[in-house]
């Protein structure tokens, strides 16, 4: 069984830094794509950053120059951090796995979600 382990999250102050990891565990024979989504209270979830098992990154606009997205493919850990914090990227960050390939199946798979709230 594969299982996705965030952690990181927290409050912050405008302007500030987080840096959150996802680890995901279990017979892991190989991951497409790793990434982050997150959702604010109200909204849908919307995608932040995504990368590749080649290292090939996807930005969201609004974060663009601020969030910097990592991955160890040998621990199968994903990383975002995040500088220049506002307020509005306060939400429940999600991490995601795209094709988890094990000896049985290949599927998707997501955290339990870490909260990231930005004061003003």
């Amino acid at each position: 069984q594969v299982q996705l382990v965030e952690s990181g999250g927290g409050l912050v102050q405008a302007g500030g830094s987080l840096r959150l990891s996802c680890a995901a565990s279990g017979t892991i024979l190989s991951i497409n794509a790793m990434g982050w989504y997150r959702q604010a209270p109200g909204k849908q979830r919307e995608l932040v950053a995504q990368i590749t098992r080649s290292g090939s990154t996807n930005y969201a606009d609004s974060v663009k120059g601020r969030f910097t997205i990592s991955r160890d493919n040998a621990k199968n850990t994903v990383y975002l951090q995040m500088n220049s914090l506002k307020p509005e990227d306060t939400g429940v960050y999600y991490c995601n796995a795209d094709r988890v390939q094990t000896w049985s199946r290949v599927y998707d798979y997501w955290g339990q979600g870490t909260q990231v709230t930005v004061s003003s």
